[in-house]
């Protein structure tokens, strides 16, 4: 993975960290500071990411240190990059994605208690906002009824005050969107960037909506063609394909990591047992 690093410094003129996890925490941001400590500002920052979607927060700190770092922030996507993961993205500067690249919207989630019955286990903000225009369009309601029903029956099935949480979290993730998106495109005029978050968080037919490069060119996004990078990037994304995440593992019993950053002159593999102890960092060289 060394080689591939520095082939990737070589060909872009930038200096190159490798953020590949199974979920964005904050927890990442202690050893993503000492990474960028130990690279020091540079003009060119490129981010090789891989990620699988995790927490919103997380995905703002994390874009901010790295703008804190670089005049130029470029993420490099060769497979992944979901959910929270297209949040941190929108702060790049450039995004350079290739063929197979994934990303998707942007949406938040509410998660349903473990044993809570029947149902699925995590509802779409978008499920519950466009539960009223469903009405209207399968059962033939009128707008005004359509939204009294859906309003009686959330109230029913939904605890009011957790309605709020939700609409609550999706403030937050236009918010965030809207400061990171003016990061990554500062010269757009400001409706064009609230249009580009209008539509990864309302106007795609699920969370799990694959979106392609092409999508987020069409979109105004900050999109590059780069054959030589995606190349050695993809190189690399088979190797975090087949070591990142539970699933990587052996046997059940047996550890995982979920998350590494490395850089040229190192890493650090986070840990994680099925103890369910917290996880640990690791360093470690990098070959």
């Amino acid at each position: 993975m060394k080689q591939r690093l520095e082939e990737l410094e070589r060909s872009r003129g930038s200096r190159v960290l490798l953020i590949g996890t199974s979920h964005l925490e904050l927890d990442l941001l202690p050893v993503l500071y000492d990474a960028l400590t130990d690279m020091g500002h540079t003009q060119r920052l490129d981010v090789l990411f891989h990620c699988c979607g995790g927490m919103v927060n997380a995905a703002r700190r994390i874009a901010l240190m790295l703008h804190g770092f670089t005049g130029h922030l470029a993420f490099i996507v060769p497979d992944r990059c979901l959910s929270s993961g297209m949040i941190a993205a929108l702060a790049a500067h450039e995004l350079v994605a290739g063929p197979a690249a994934i990303f998707s919207p942007v949406d938040p989630h509410l998660e349903t208690p473990s044993g809570s019955g029947e149902g699925p286990q995590a509802v779409s903000a978008q499920d519950v906002r466009l539960f009223a225009r469903m009405a209207q369009d399968w059962f033939g309601l009128a707008e005004g009824e359509a939204k009294a029903k859906a309003l009686a029956v959330l109230g029913e099935s939904i605890f009011p005050t957790t309605l709020t949480s939700f609409y609550r979290s999706m403030l937050e993730v236009e918010a965030i969107c809207a400061e990171l998106i003016a990061l990554g495109l500062p010269a757009a005029q400001p409706a064009v960037r609230a249009e580009i978050v209008e539509i990864l968080l309302h106007r795609q037919h699920s969370h799990g909506f694959a979106l392609t490069r092409d999508d987020l060119g069409k979109l105004g996004l900050p999109v590059r063609d780069d054959a030589a990078a995606e190349a050695i990037a993809w190189e690399v994304a088979r190797g975090l394909r087949g070591g990142l995440g539970g699933g990587a593992r052996r046997k059940p019993e047996d550890d995982w990591f979920d998350s590494l950053l490395a850089t040229t002159a190192g890493s650090m593999r986070r840990r994680r047992s099925p103890s369910g102890l917290a996880p640990r960092w690791e360093a470690g060289g990098i070959e």
